[in-house]
């Protein structure tokens, strides 16, 4: 095996161990977030028409548990390596930034795919949504994931203890995620809150994903594949700089 190979496999191989906890209780929190949101809002609120609030509900709760967990592992592999201190057999190795860029981030991507198909094989007891763009599913799918994984990694090389790891995580990823129309429609809200949720390019991402099930979003999915594009190639400058110059892991 090559090195970032060799990489991938072992940081794939360190969520599944625990995939009880890295897999299975995002899953199970994304059911409580259904069972909860569609028995108190189902008569109540109705979205792009005569969908249902629980079809409409079923992809942001797939896309949020997506982006979460795919943070969750880049940067917790990182703070813990660097923390325990068996990042140093990582560096001996003559990998370069971009196997570690891709060994991190493929991996990370992969577990936020897998609690993504989870909760949507779960979800299906409750609500069958169609596909009605099924490339824009895998598109923002992809990108979704690979975009909070390798914030992920700018993380994980900032912090230097779990408390700012959680700051980062508590005050940035999950109000942006709450606030980007997981659990509503922007054009539900105020003017001034629906301008300000374009500002949020975790909307862009649930929005176009959306996009693929139903062909119906608060903007055009490709105005979203813009975003989220230009995100990604931007935090990916980021973190590929912060490797190769060994921000906060190398003396």
């Amino acid at each position: 095996m090559t090195g970032w190979q060799t990489l991938f496999y072992k940081e794939v191989l360190r969520f599944w161990k625990v995939a009880f906890q890295t897999v299975a209780a995002p899953v199970l929190t994304a059911v409580l977030y259904l069972l909860i949101f569609s028995h108190v809002l189902e008569d109540r609120v109705q979205v792009y028409g005569q969908l249902s609030y629980t079809a409409f509900l079923v992809p942001g709760l797939v896309m949020m548990s997506m982006l979460q967990n795919s943070f969750a592992n880049s940067s917790s592999s990182l703070i813990q390596s660097k923390i325990m201190g068996n990042l140093v057999f990582v560096l001996l190795t003559p990998l370069s930034h971009w196997a570690w860029f891709a060994a991190y981030v493929g991996s990370s991507v992969l577990r936020g795919l897998l609690v993504g198909l989870g909760v949507f094989a779960v979800t299906l007891a409750f609500a069958r949504p169609a596909f009605s763009a099924l490339p824009w599913v895998f598109v923002f799918a992809l990108l979704g994931a690979a975009l909070l994984a390798t914030l992920g990694v700018v993380a994980g090389l900032w912090a230097d203890k779990f408390d700012q790891m959680a700051s980062f995580q508590n005050f940035l990823i999950m109000p942006m995620t709450f606030l980007s129309g997981v659990f509503y429609s922007i054009h539900s809200l105020p003017a001034f809150w629906q301008h300000a949720s374009r500002f949020n390019p975790f909307f862009y991402m649930i929005d176009g994903f959306r996009y693929g099930f139903f062909g119906v979003s608060d903007v055009s999915p490709w105005l979203s594949l813009a975003i989220v594009g230009g995100a990604w190639a931007a935090v990916s400058f980021l973190a590929l700089r912060l490797l190769r110059t060994g921000y906060k892991i190398r003396n």
